[in-house]
């Protein structure tokens, strides 16, 4: 049995999160959380402890961000089938990130839209052999690359949906 987070009263989306070792994936993520929220998805953080800490702190009065799930426990429920979400936005700078992206798309009939970004993101972006939407942008520091790319088919998919 899937479960919602929110029940029936709207749509959620999952954030993955990875180490943040690239600067940009906390302020992007802040950014999508909020431009969901204006959507009516609710953002839900699935990282690691540091990820996660850093949206936690970034966002005291959870503005943005009110869920946090451990990322091993949201694959966990993923793949036992106790949990998901409507959709699953993967933000990737490496390997690790395409692995974890892979694994999502597996187990969840939602769609995965995955954020690639970091120096060599081309590199990264070419590794994605599964089916998902992809946002890529080199975006180390500035995030605007991506956040431009971000605004540009965002509407288009949680519309799409």
């Amino acid at each position: 049995m899937t479960t919602n987070p929110k029940g029936d009263e709207g749509k959620t989306a999952a954030l993955v999160l990875g180490c943040p070792q690239v600067p940009v994936q906390t302020g992007i993520a802040l950014y999508l959380s909020y431009s969901l929220k204006k959507e009516g998805i609710e953002p839900v953080i699935a990282g690691n402890r540091a990820a996660r800490a850093l949206i936690d702190i970034s966002d005291p009065s959870r503005h943005y961000v009110e869920k946090f799930l451990d990322l091993d426990l949201y694959i966990e429920l993923l793949a036992e089938k106790k949990q998901d979400f409507d959709y699953h936005f993967v933000f990737i700078h490496n390997d690790a990130g395409v692995s974890y992206a892979a694994t999502i798309q597996a187990l969840s009939p939602a769609p995965v839209i995955v954020l690639v970004y970091g120096e060599h993101f081309r590199e990264v972006s070419d590794m994605i052999e599964f089916p998902c939407e992809k946002i890529a942008a080199k975006a180390v520091h500035n995030p605007m690359p991506l956040r431009r790319k971000l605004d540009e088919v965002l509407p288009w998919l949680v519309s799409s949906q």
